[in-house]
């Protein structure tokens, strides 16, 4: 029988970070690279849904998930890779796993955010604003002016509501219910991240 979510991402990603948050709410957490990288895989569909506005953090994340992905077939845990960065001394060099774990970081928290704000804007069926708050709180403090003027322009260019929820396959209820579970399954693994870079000492405003 066919999995009746094979092809609804939202559902998707549920499940999958759901099981992450499992392992990070758990005394010892060890989070397997590849299957980190696979969960962070299934929202990469999200950022195409949102269209130009958000082409380059598509493109950006998309990239970074991908070498998370091959890191993943000699690498076996997210402690693993970023204390190999630490002692081979790249771990701010462009291309590191451990920068691009950082990137990857942002944009799990940016669609968070995303989703608090859809949810928090029922009835209205605009993106705009949903949309503008998530990338001020997360992209915009790392991004140049060219970048932000170039998102701003792009945010008259977002889907409606409706047409996000058509894209994704879900009617509004089910994809509240998701993207809630998304919501509260991804802020611990946020946290969990946040501090494993402030536990190295590495920073994570760079």
């Amino acid at each position: 029988m066919a999995d009746s979510n094979a092809d609804k991402p939202l559902r998707k990603i549920s499940t999958a970070f759901k099981e992450l948050a499992v392992i990070v709410n758990s005394p010892s957490p060890e989070v397997p690279v590849a299957q980190f990288s696979h969960a962070c895989s299934l929202v990469s569909p999200l950022f195409g849904c949102l269209g130009i506005a958000f082409k380059f953090a598509e493109m950006d994340y998309v990239a970074k998930v991908d070498d998370l992905v091959r890191a993943s077939s000699s690498i076996s845990t997210l402690v693993v890779m970023m204390d190999k960065d630490i002692e081979a001394d790249c771990v701010r060099k462009a291309g590191s796993h451990t920068r691009n774990l950082l990137r990857v970081k942002r944009g799990l928290d940016m669609v968070k955010v995303l989703f608090e704000q859809i949810i928090a804007s029922e009835g209205d069926n605009s993106l705009k604003d949903p949309a503008t708050k998530s990338y001020a709180q997360v992209f915009a403090p790392h991004h140049g002016w060219a970048i932000r003027k170039a998102v701003s322009l792009g945010m008259y260019a977002l889907p409606t509501r409706a047409h996000l929820l058509n894209m994704l396959k879900e009617d509004e209820a089910a994809a509240k219910i998701h993207m809630q579970s998304y919501v509260n399954s991804s802020a611990p693994l946020i946290t969990y991240l946040d501090n494993l870079f402030l536990s190295k000492q590495l920073g994570i405003d760079w």
